[in-house]
């Protein structure tokens, strides 16, 4: 079944396009912040105008992005995200380096910018309320799972984030919220 939040990458040279350090930085932002100029997210991520227009324009090619129909004016142009995530599976790389190599990237850019996320939260920690402090939380689970019931619940968990997400996107007090899930098998007698 299709989704439309999802851009369900299956050949090497999308995936490397998105893999770029810079491209990954803007497509995330376009789709947390929302619609931007290349100028303005040249000055969120001090890079130069020219270099985000460059770097926008590939991820546009490769079907990331899109032009905003809302344009500001006549003289700036305006991207947003098409999708909300982007996905792919491994094996479709199997025999592809290239495109093996971009998902590894992209999921060690994934892991760094879950633990900067978190290292900045917990810089900050004493200046959020006692009930952000309280709500915060990592925890390590490990359970006996098969595949097929590994894929479930990872399915039932976004259903319920989205709900949840749903419920108080326009809420009184409701705040950007970075929700993190990493699920794999463990090697036997790996602790």
């Amino acid at each position: 079944m299709e989704n439309a939040d999802v851009k369900r990458v299956t050949d090497a040279a999308t995936l490397k396009a998105v893999a770029h350090p810079l491209r990954g930085k803007l497509l995330g932002s376009l789709r947390v912040d929302g619609p931007a100029t290349a100028s303005e997210l040249a000055r969120r991520f001090d890079e130069s105008s020219g270099a985000t227009s460059y770097h926008l324009r590939v991820l546009a090619a490769f079907g990331f992005i899109e032009e905003d129909p809302e344009q500001p004016n006549a003289r700036d142009r305006r991207w947003r995200a098409m999708h909300r995530f982007t996905s792919w599976n491994d094996r479709d790389f199997d025999h592809d380096p290239a495109g093996a190599e971009a998902a590894r990237f992209l999921r060690r850019a994934q892991h760094g910018s879950v633990v900067e996320a978190s290292e900045r939260w917990e810089s900050q920690m004493d200046k959020w309320s006692d009930e952000w402090a309280a709500a915060f939380g990592h925890r390590d689970l490990h359970y006996r799972l098969t595949a097929a019931s590994l894929r479930e619940l990872k399915d039932r968990a976004a259903a319920l984030i989205d709900e949840y997400a749903g419920r108080d996107d326009d809420a009184e007090g409701a705040q950007d919220v970075v929700v993190f899930l990493s699920a794999f098998p463990r090697p036997q007698g790996e602790s």
